[in-house]
């Protein structure tokens, strides 16, 4: 009996450990248990079904998910001052001329996705990096919201925006890890301020890294589907309209414009980046201290 009564006892504590535990991860990685509420689904898409003839069911359910963001950042500047100010014989003439400070507005054109009915966004970094001023706009009725920067990850060129609305479209989102090459995918996207633009592909391939003047962190899906200028933090979405990827960057051709090689981050890694922004504002990751390289033949 008394054996039986600490067999009970240590299966009752380990079951609180496993609770404690538990409640622990979850409360610190969100912070207070407030976590935005992401709709996943997990399952792959139907290979074997057949295709239909359009997919604007698709489109209608995914694409007002997708936003225009439009950043500006302020340059303050000064006027040229003439070398010869810097003698005082004709300082004595002419004053003094320290040159007249003006400022300059830099705007840029981007993409978002909405990922939480309470209007988490997320998008690219390189659209909103160093903007002092963010607005969002809706597919639909083109209103336009201040958006607050939650965080950014340069290394994955992730970054999530909040918006104060509620009842928004999000977006669900996929599991990535269940892509092929050779799944259809479409882009969506606002492509030279053309919004709620929509183009057609393939992945052409997964887990490419180690592209030159990319980003640190490299994992990309690789897509023919067309990118361009402002599709930046746009969706990837599968045949189902569920979000497989964050458009980020393409190889231009000679005109900057798409030839058929664009990448975008995989949802996965987005989703874990978006988790530590938004509990803690940044992402920590571990160091090891070696440097990794492919060897030769």
């Amino acid at each position: 009996m008394r054996h039986l009564y600490r067999s009970l006892s240590g299966l009752l504590l380990g079951f609180i450990c496993a609770l404690a535990l538990t409640a622990f991860f979850h409360f610190n990685l969100w912070g207070k248990g407030n976590e935005p509420a992401i709709k996943v689904e997990a399952t792959p898409v139907n290979r074997d079904a057949r295709l239909g003839t359009s997919f604007a069911p698709v489109v209608r359910k995914a694409a007002p998910s997708v936003v225009n963001i439009y950043s500006t950042h302020i340059i303050r500047m000064r006027q040229f001052r003439h070398p010869f100010f810097n003698d005082p014989f004709f300082r004595q003439f002419f004053g003094s001329d320290d040159g007249r400070e003006f400022t300059r507005r830099e705007r840029a054109l981007g993409s978002g996705v909405i990922v939480s009915p309470d209007g988490y966004i997320l998008t690219a970094n390189h659209v909103v990096e160093d903007a002092d001023e963010i607005k969002v706009s809706l597919g639909d009725d083109k209103k336009e919201y201040a958006a607050k920067v939650i965080g950014t990850d340069p290394p994955t060129d992730v970054a999530v925006l909040k918006i104060d609305a509620k009842n928004l479209p999000a977006i669900t989102l996929a599991d990535s890890a269940q892509l092929e090459i050779g799944d259809i995918v479409l882009a969506i996207g606002n492509p030279f301020g053309l919004s709620q633009t929509v183009t057609m592909g393939i992945v052409s391939a997964l887990g490419r890294n180690s592209l030159p003047g990319f980003n640190q962190y490299q994992d990309f899906i690789q897509t023919d589907a067309p990118i361009n200028p402002g599709n930046s933090g746009g969706a990837l979405v599968d045949v189902e309209g569920r979000l497989v990827g964050i458009n980020t960057a393409i190889v231009p051709n000679s005109n900057g414009g798409n030839q058929g090689i664009g990448f975008a981050v995989p949802i996965n890694l987005a989703r874990h980046v978006m988790e530590h922004l938004i509990s803690g504002g940044k992402v920590n990751r571990g160091y090891l201290g070696i440097y990794l390289q492919d060897i030769t033949p």
